[in-house]
């Protein structure tokens, strides 16, 4: 597998090698020595999400906060998503800066994302279904929410129609409200 740091600091894109034969496909995932060689950073597992879309759904942007923080590794496990990592670790020298990554089941390519940055993501199939391996267990309250069409962020949805949003997303702060709020996490704290 490859691990390549993106532009975000910490955050990583690993592509897995496929070994085709008659049979189909086999591949690792991730190896837990090689993602903590790569980012520098422990990786335990301590709670494994999963979330099902029908097409055309955005769903994000959501972090954690410091603590307990969490660090998350990301996979397409069915269907095809646009997903969107967003720094929100007021001071980084890429705060408010995003990268776009398809992530396709047939792919199996993984993100991690480490604490203060934050995830999104547009269902491009329907049934489409992300798996999140998360370093820390939910803890209510702690959930930072940015909303997805925030102007200032200005995200690459491309969505061909409405997408499909929860109030909850709709209504969450701006990034600029975020920091008036002291909501966001500093990047020295990461």
């Amino acid at each position: 597998m490859r691990i390549e740091e993106m532009t975000i600091p910490g955050t990583f894109l690993i592509t897995p090698d496929h070994i085709p034969d008659e049979r189909g496909v086999f591949y690792e995932s991730v190896r837990r020595d090689d993602l903590e060689k790569a980012s520098g950073i422990p990786f335990r597992a301590e709670q494994i999400n999963y979330s099902v879309s029908k097409r055309h759904t955005l769903r994000g942007i959501h972090s954690v906060t410091i603590p307990p923080g969490q660090v998350k590794l990301v996979t397409c496990v069915r269907g095809v998503l646009r997903d969107i990592v967003v720094d929100l670790r007021v001071g980084s020298p890429t705060f408010g800066k995003h990268q776009v990554t398809a992530l396709d089941a047939a792919e199996g390519r993984s993100l991690y994302l480490p604490e203060g940055v934050g995830h999104g993501f547009l269902a491009l199939t329907d049934d489409a279904c992300i798996c999140y391996v998360n370093s820390s267990a939910y803890v209510p309250g702690t959930q930072i929410d940015i909303n997805p069409l925030d102007p200032f962020l200005d995200l690459p949805w491309d969505c061909p129609e409405e997408p499909v949003i929860s109030a909850k997303d709709l209504r969450a702060p701006t990034v600029a409200e975020a920091v008036e709020a002291g909501l966001l996490p500093e990047f020295s704290a990461v």
